[in-house]
This record gives C-alpha cells, sequence and structure tokens, in this order.
C-alpha cells in the first residue's frame, strides 16, 4: 500500500513561550524513525507558530489549528489560509471535534474550509468523528460518512489530505477505542472512500486515530490495517510523544 505512517501533535490552546522552548527542545532531542518511516508534524497555537517553526528539526513540520473559510478581510479573530502560506506552514487541522462541537461548525462549513486550503496549497489534516451518544446509538457510520461526504463532495484531490478519525468520547477523556473499535471505522472509512471518491484515493489516503493515544496504546493500535498513523492531543505536549512516534516502527514491521 505504501502509505507513509503520520504523527501529528495538536497542542490545543496550551504553552507560554518558555514552555514552547521546551517541547520543542524534547522533540529536538528525541531519536526517531527517519522520514522514509514517518511524517511528524506538530500543532502549536496560532502566537507560536513562528517561534516553533524557527526552532524546530527540519525533519518535523509545524500544522496550523485552524484557518478561516475564505480570503482574509474584516473576520475579526480568524487567521485566513494565505497568512499561513505567508508565513510558510504547510499544514492545517480543520474539523477538530472542539470546533464542531464547541464552535458549531457544521459538515458543510468544515468541507468549504477544506476545499479553501487545499486551494491556496496547504496540506490538512481533516477531521471526523462521533459522539458517545451517536455511538451508543449506533450510528458511527453514518455520522463519519456524512462528515466525510461533505469534504468529497468538494476535494477532487486528495493528494494532500490526510484524514484523521477521532471519537469525540475518546478525546481527553482518558478513554480510548479498542484496537478493533478503531480499526472497524478506519475500515468503513476506507470502503466508503473506495465507493465515493476511487479505489486509488481509498488505497493511498492515510487514516489517523486521534482519542487519548499515548505511549501505553500507541503499539497496538499502530499494528490495525488501517489505522495509518496518530493525531495526538495532551500526550504530544509529553515527552512519550517520541515513544508514540516510535510506534510507526511497529508498522513498518507488521
Amino acid at each position: 500500500m505504501g502509505r507513509k505512517f503520520f504523527v501529528g501533535g495538536n497542542w490545543k490552546c496550551n504553552g507560554t513561550a518558555e514552555e514552547v522552548k521546551k517541547i520543542v527542545n524534547t522533540l529536538n532531542e528525541g531519536q526517531v524513525p527517519s522520514q522514509d518511516v514517518v511524517e511528524v508534524v506538530v500543532s502549536p497555537p496560532f502566537v507560536f507558530l513562528p517561534l516553533v517553526k524557527s526552532l524546530l528539526r527540519p525533519d518535523f513540520h509545524v500544522a496550523a489549528q485552524n484557518c478561516w473559510v475564505k480570503k482574509g478581510g474584516a473576520y475579526t479573530g480568524e487567521i485566513s489560509a494565505e497568512m499561513l502560506v505567508n508565513l510558510d506552514i504547510p499544514w492545517v487541522i480543520i474539523g477538530h471535534s472542539e470546533r464542531r462541537l464547541i464552535l458549531g461548525e457544521s459538515n458543510e462549513f468544515v468541507g468549504d474550509k477544506v476545499a479553501y486550503a487545499l486551494s491556496k496549497g496547504l496540506k490538512v489534516i481533516a477531521c471526523v468523528g462521533e459522539t458517545l451518544e451517536q455511538r451508543e446509538a449506533g450510528t458511527t457510520v453514518e455520522v463519519v460518512a456524512a462528515q466525510t461526504k461533505a469534504i468529497a463532495e468538494l476535494v477532487s484531490d486528495w493528494t494532500n489530505v490526510v484524514l484523521a478519525y477521532e471519537p469525540v468520547w475518546a478525546i481527553g477523556t482518558g478513554k480510548v477505542a479498542t484496537p478493533a473499535q478503531a480499526q472497524e471505522v478506519h475500515d468503513e472509512l476506507r470502503k466508503w472512500l473506495h465507493q465515493n471518491t476511487s479505489p486509488e484515493v481509498a488505497a493511498t489516503t492515510r487514516i489517523i486515530y486521534g482519542g487519548s493515544v499515548n505511549a501505553a496504546n500507541s503499539k497496538e493500535l499502530a499494528v490495525q490495517p488501517d489505522v495509518d498513523g496518530f493525531l495526538v492531543g495532551g500526550a504530544s505536549l509529553k515527552p512519550e510523544f517520541i515513544d508514540i512516534i516510535k510506534s510507526a516502527e511497529v508498522k513498518k514491521s507488521a
């Protein structure tokens, strides 16, 4: 299949300049597999993007946590895709469940954002996932399919898209989807892509898992055939993030 393992670190709304420098220092000193084996992207808050980019080792890349749905203008508090391109930031996270749930971003709005960011040359980590209520109601597959459909309707070239499955009930809760649960949804997403985009897109698009990933559970998640990496929250602020990156070796030998 040849899908390169992908590990993203979402720092969310955390950190001071001094704390960020310490995190970057830990990352810079970490012994990790080569770029041939794993792609690593970290996502600090907007205000620290230039600082992190200037200090971070060259084999790791930087992502913004969001961007606006169109060109800049009278949109107080927003950051445009054009600004990220101007800062030479290659990646952006779009549609994170916290933005969907807390800020009410709809599937369509997320789809529009993904399409606009791609049109400006950014690479996108596009997030999908269900709430606990939706999982208990048995609608997980329908929910993530609808979220993916809103993106797929506007995206023809998936080369620069990584799809992140993040069950909302597992984010920051300490609850983790079992390897079997994660694999089941990733498999369904890949089937959906196969039927609704193309077999090639389904085979080559990386689908990563996010939801309380840590050093203790990353290896057993990584060996699942359709889990192509992780979007890591809290653990990406800690030294154990290096161990999570190393789980790519398990995938390589699987």
